[in-house]
């Protein structure tokens, strides 16, 4: 479609993340819900969780009446700005879900996101889905010797859980370089459990999947309530058999849910189309997403169309998980990952930077995804995957699948389902929180890149983190 004839709504959205303005269709919204409804299945939010949800209820069954209500458009939210890495970080903590069922389930439960990768693959190949899927594993890279430190300790953690040398393992500097041409690395590891995606042509193209398989998708369309037998949306209410909550960052919104999770942001650079002759000097030739091991790590990827998408974490709460595009741009971490992408990867020192943007996720308070079914009210849901919902999505859409259809499954028996996170503390008690962790790890990559030495000041908020 030519840009002169895009309509301004479609241009709006385009704004949205370089994902979206890479999408090839028109982005004008879908029809809204036109009044009150009868469905086998209702499910609110467009998003992964919601589409994968619809995606394999209507291939096991074909014969279901399913609905999506979309607040805005497919791809809006998270699903459409985040990093594009589908990769087997579990979202969830193995000291969450160890506890009942030990460090089996835990193993279990890693598995399931490796396995889970593939079942995307696999999907995004038979339905022809054009997202730029490749699965060309992963890098982390360290810059620091206590960066370093950090990444053997998680190799160590694999290893006490049964995990070997075929899952993760370290690669020379040498090798590094052979495989992308990194400015300032100590130490490397490389797993092939992590596959590079286009975010927003993936989410699009399920949706488009979805609706040839019968599901009826409303955009424009926010869910004010969801309760026993229906979605309460703006425009009708929709009456179901079942109703899913796929909401996630913005289920803050609905009746009881603004304390479920907290509300956090990363923000994104993505470079113009580098030429050839930056590619020859770069290297990257197998497209492996790169994570560093700061505490306010920085990701980057090579895109199908050949950019740099690069993003960060910085101070990333706002108070009172308010939701509005200003938290989109942040100045101060958009040059900070700028600086990032000119220090790391010095071929591309005089790229272009043609989109900017912002993205929130959702995390729980124990920082573990929830998947759960309640037969007698006819309610499921899924949501807190922390940052990790490029595979986590497709699991728990698959597990309510199942759940909903009433099918044993290896997936219903992990640990994310049942599973419930306590509430998040109320205000300001959360806001304080949150912006005095994010301080704290701020001024510990800054003091770690001084001296060298681990940041004793973080084990004051370690409780309260991911992973330790």
């Amino acid at each position: 479609m030519a840009v002169a004839t895009r309509s301004a709504i479609d241009q709006r959205y385009r704004r949205v993340s370089g994902w979206l303005d890479g999408v090839p269709e028109p982005l004008d919204p879908r029809d809204p819900l036109p009044g009150d409804a009868q469905v086998d299945v209702a499910i609110a939010g467009g998003g992964l969780t919601g589409l994968w949800t619809a995606y394999c209820l209507a291939k096991a069954d074909p014969r279901l009446r399913i609905v999506v209500c979309e607040r805005d458009i497919v791809g809006y939210g998270a699903s459409g700005r985040n990093g594009g890495f589908q990769s087997a970080g579990m979202a969830g903590e193995a000291r969450v879900f160890g506890r009942d069922g030990g460090m089996e389930t835990v193993r279990r439960a890693e598995r399931a996101f490796m396995d889970g990768i593939d079942w995307v693959g696999t999907v995004v190949a038979e339905e022809g889905i054009d997202c730029g899927w490749h699965k060309g594993g992963a890098l982390r890279i360290a810059t620091s010797p206590t960066q370093a430190a950090r990444v053997q300790a998680g190799i160590a953690g694999r290893r006490a859980r049964g995990f070997t040398d075929a899952d993760v393992w370290e690669i020379s500097l040498d090798e590094l370089q052979e495989r992308v041409r990194f400015h300032g690395a100590v130490s490397a590891t490389y797993t092939p459990h992590c596959a590079r995606i286009d975010p927003a042509r993936l989410v699009r193209g399920l949706a488009r999947v979805c609706e040839g398989l019968g599901v009826t998708i409303h955009e424009q369309t926010p869910v004010t309530a969801i309760e026993q037998g229906r979605l309460v949306c703006a425009q009708g209410t929709v009456h179901a058999d079942v109703v899913v909550r796929a909401t996630e960052a913005f289920t803050r919104d609905l009746p009881g849910g603004k304390r479920r999770y907290l509300r956090l942001y990363s923000h994104m650079l993505q470079t113009e189309v580098l030429p050839s002759a930056v590619w020859d000097e770069l290297g990257w030739e197998n497209c492996e997403p790169i994570a560093d091991q700061r505490y306010h790590f920085f990701y980057a990827q090579r895109t199908a169309d050949d950019r740099i998408a690069i993003g960060g974490r910085g101070t990333s709460y706002y108070w009172g998980d308010r939701i509005e595009d200003a938290n989109d741009v942040n100045e101060a971490i958009f040059a900070k990952v700028e600086q990032a992408l000119r220090f790391h990867f010095p071929a591309a020192r005089d790229a272009a930077i043609e989109h900017r943007w912002g993205g929130s996720f959702a995390a729980p308070r124990d920082w573990s995804m929830q998947v759960g079914f309640d037969r007698r009210t006819g309610i499921a849901a899924a949501g807190g995957f922390a940052g990790h919902g490029l595979t986590g999505t497709s699991i728990a859409g698959r597990t309510l699948a199942d759940l909903i259809l009433d099918r044993e499954s290896d997936l219903v028996t992990l640990p994310w389902v049942g599973h419930e996170s306590r509430k998040w503390e109320p205000e300001p008690l959360r806001g304080i929180a949150a912006r005095t962790i994010s301080a704290v790890l701020l001024s510990a990559d800054e003091a770690e890149a001084r001296t060298g030495r681990p940041a004793k000041r973080v084990k004051l908020v370690q409780r309260f983190m991911p992973g330790r």
